[in-house]
């Protein structure tokens, strides 16, 4: 088998102008690839960071039903205060959970005492929530970057659109689950912008005001949301949580507990699989080029060596190890093709990193694209193009190896 890798290689070698052509264009083709599977993979994390960091969490528990009427905000759907605690005992249990913050979701009417409008309230206590969702600090354009008794953060569309600033009181009214409304001044504490956009109306006060407004005797929570220490084992997190909640059954037999990741619950999701996609379609056109490249290089060294072929094949070289010399070429061509292309991506990706590309996503501004690649990202993507190598290689060399002899000793 070694001699004919060197076989293989001195006849590659012999036709430097076409191995160095379609050996460039298996690099290239290779570099475009990992390039894109760097830039992709890294917009796709700091999308899904922006979105999970700043109000999502990479977890959400409700009772069940919530999620289905979550527009309406349902107070009848909230969590007991004896449910919560179960909830809180059972995720302690769990090492991968870093944090988790226990959330009053309702709508009401916010008013500036000359105009009303309304509004999506989030009672959350703040050291749990920042800790769970580390990016929401950065959301708050004016006023402190804290949530005290007493004040409100409100939307930026509400701000612009009732005129009001940080320091102005303000009222929120809300109907509680019996039906009965109430309401309570609050000073605006700062101005929080959405992350999806300028129509964001979620504001933010502290869960005892919530509750305060609610006219709560006991706690109640719409939501739990919760931030894991490794992202990579969302999914395994989120079935051992299930698995463990399930248990817990109300009157009718039916679990109480809806445990869902980000990915269920925000549309962006849909963003980041469009992107997946791509990234598939972007392999198939370097599947293309590969196919296409050593197909036609192993065509024409078939057709030009015929009477080297009939030669070889006279002196009483096996058919098989004619098809194996020819396939060790298409081979040795993927094997060349990738380990340059892969030097030059990691060269590419080195350069995007040093010269720091920043670009907008949503609200947020100044985001720095890092690309980075992962070992397997090189081995899957070259392991790819050396088998199509050896595939495009096949069908010339299999037609190598049925020639008679006589017959290719006659080629001219």
């Amino acid at each position: 088998m070694l001699k004919l890798f060197k076989i293989a290689v001195r006849n590659l070698s012999r036709y430097k102008r076409r191995t160095l052509l379609t050996s460039s264009l298996i690099a290239i083709g290779v570099m475009f690839v990992l390039v894109f599977v760097a830039a992709s993979g890294s917009f796709k994390y700091i999308m899904i960071g922006q979105i999970t960091d700043s109000m999502l969490g990479h977890l959400q528990v409700h009772k069940r039903g919530y999620v289905a009427s979550i527009d309406s905000l349902p107070l009848t759907l909230n969590l007991s205060e004896k449910a919560e605690k179960k909830l809180e005992e059972t995720m302690e249990k769990i090492i991968d959970i870093e944090s988790f913050s226990p959330r009053i979701k309702f709508g009401g009417m916010f008013s500036n005492f000359i105009e009303t409008t309304n509004i999506r309230v989030n009672g959350v206590y703040p050291e749990k929530e920042i800790a769970t969702v580390p990016l929401f600090l950065s959301r708050i354009k004016q006023g402190k970057k804290s949530i005290k008794e007493g004040e409100i953060l409100i939307p930026e569309l509400l701000a612009n659109g009732l005129k009001v600033k940080v320091g102005d009181t303000v009222v929120v009214i809300a109907t509680n689950r019996d039906g009965s409304v109430n309401g309570k001044k609050f000073v605006v504490g700062g101005i929080i912008e959405s992350v999806t956009g300028p129509g964001g109306r979620d504001g933010y006060m502290h869960i005892k005001d919530a509750m305060e407004v609610l006219r709560m005797e006991e706690m109640e929570i719409s939501e739990v949301a919760i931030r894991l220490k490794d992202f990579s084992k969302l999914n395994a997190v989120s079935n051992r949580l299930d698995e463990m909640m399930s248990k817990e059954l109300n009157k009718q037999g039916k679990p109480i507990f809806d445990v869902r990741t980000w990915e269920k619950l925000s549309p962006f999701y849909n963003v980041a699989r469009m992107i997946d996609v791509m990234t598939f379609f972007i392999k198939l056109m370097l599947i293309a080029i590969v196919l296409v490249s050593i197909m036609n290089v192993m065509i024409m060294a078939v057709f030009e060596r015929i009477r080297e072929i009939g030669t070889i094949s006279a002196i009483g070289t096996k058919p098989k190890k004619i098809l194996s010399l020819f396939l060790i070429e298409g081979f040795s061509l993927g094997v060349f093709g990738a380990a340059i292309g892969n030097i030059l991506a990691l060269g590419i990706v080195f350069l995007i990193n040093l010269v720091k590309i920043t670009f907008n996503f949503g609200r947020q501004s100044g985001l720095v694209l890092s690309p980075s690649l992962s070992a397997g990202d090189i081995l899957w993507i070259s392991a790819i193009v050396i088998l199509v190598s050896v595939v495009a290689a096949f069908q010339p060399a299999f037609k190598a190896s049925r020639m008679e002899p006589v017959d290719a000793l006659r080629h001219v």
